[in-house]
């Protein structure tokens, strides 16, 4: 899979951010605060969570949302993508049972 799409969309966030909200969504979230984007995002989960049930096309759709939603929460918070998938990737050396307690025995320390 070719994930050279990912990595421009993820530059257009990043450009289009500094826009006018007038012409540009990106910068209408992004200059709208973290709470409106979470509330964005939060609306966009829900909407994918509601079309499983519907035509798969309705899902494919409402994903490509929550993912375009997520990257520009990313964005606000100033997480790098790469970021999560190094997390991802580090994860991925440990059963998913094993990592949970390991989070949970660094937080209550």
């Amino acid at each position: 899979m070719n994930y050279r799409f990912l990595d421009r969309l993820l530059g257009t966030i990043k450009k289009n951010k500094n826009l006018s909200p007038k012409i540009s969504y990106t910068a209408k979230l992004y200059k709208s605060g973290i709470k409106f984007c979470k509330k964005k995002f939060h609306e966009e989960v829900l909407e994918l969570l509601n079309s499983f049930g519907q035509r798969k096309k309705n899902s494919i759709h409402e994903a490509a949302d929550v993912i375009y939603h997520y990257l520009v929460l990313l964005e606000r918070r100033n997480i790098e993508f790469k970021d999560v998938l190094n997390e991802l990737k580090n994860r991925n050396k440990i059963s998913g049972i094993k990592e949970k307690l390991n989070r949970k025995n660094v937080r209550s320390k």
